[in-house]
């Protein structure tokens, strides 16, 4: 018996099916019971299906407007195609991330590139995030996974971020400045993530390790990234949208039915 409990309260599938079958069972079948026995089994059904349809029609409004309940994919930040690791400097306006090309050469050393491309990044738009701001990180999480695992290009501190930059991402048609329910449009957002090689350390046992040192001579890296919206909200929107058709389906045939009943009594009715 204990077995049996805990296979209950830790197996996911075995617990889904039985609040399934549970809530089948208990409260529409409770439900379907009582109109059943007053109403009749035909009208009590529909009247049971058109309440149903009708509570999941306001179940799934509301998961829509608060973001809850069945839940679609999450915005999240994907590897720009078709290139995601800019390994020179130079060419930033190959990649489609500057319009004009980085006057940088082989003369220059890898900070000073990297200032200059700074300024040309401000210059067109591109706006430096600064280490509080949330985006930064959601941003550095993304680019550290295409780094390690994607690329396999470097190891988890190998290397250090040193800027991250973002881009687009503008919403219309907006009502005013500030209100943008209804802004249905948008334009993609990007991100722009710079990291620099380390200098690999040497670990000795009963000391702290040391600091980073950022690899001088090594050129910096550049992940671009498009920003993916998902659709936290799209299996609410349509579970409210069927719902809505099966509830006013159900209503309309309820409806014609009561109208039917209603012309049969008149006829049948005694006159004088």
């Amino acid at each position: 018996m204990l077995s049996t409990v805990l296979a209950v309260s830790w197996q996911p599938e075995l617990r889904g099916i039985l609040v399934v079958v549970v809530m089948v069972l208990a409260l529409i079948g409770s439900t379907y019971l009582i109109l059943g026995t007053n109403l009749g089994a035909r009208l009590g059904f529909l009247v049971t299906a058109t309440a149903l349809a009708g509570w999941m029609m306001c179940m799934a409004v509301v998961w829509a407007i608060y973001g809850i309940g069945l839940m679609g994919p999450l915005p999240s930040w994907e590897p720009a195609q078709p290139i995601t690791i800019v390994r020179d400097a130079g060419l930033l306006d190959a990649a489609g991330v500057l319009e004009f090309s980085p006057s940088v050469d082989d003369q220059m050393t890898p900070a000073a590139a990297a200032e200059k491309v700074a300024e040309l990044l401000k210059a067109e738009g591109w706006i430096a995030l600064d280490e509080s701001d949330p985006r930064r990180g959601q941003a550095v999480a993304a680019s550290d996974a295409i780094i390690q695992i994607d690329a396999e290009e470097f190891g988890a501190g190998e290397y250090a971020t040193l800027n991250v930059y973002d881009r687009g991402g503008e919403r219309w048609p907006k009502i005013g400045e500030s209100i943008d329910f209804v802004a249905f449009r948008h334009e993609p957002r990007y991100a722009l993530v710079e990291i620099a090689p380390l200098l690999p350390q040497r670990d000795e046992p009963g000391r702290a390790p040391a600091r980073p040192v950022i690899d001088e001579n090594a050129p910096h890296r550049y992940v671009l990234m498009i920003r993916d919206l998902g659709a936290h909200r799209r299996p609410a929107v349509l579970i409210a949208i069927g719902s809505a058709l099966v509830f006013f389906v159900l209503a309309r045939v309820l409806h014609r039915r009561e109208t039917i009943l209603r012309e049969n009594l008149a006829l049948t009715a005694p006159k004088g």
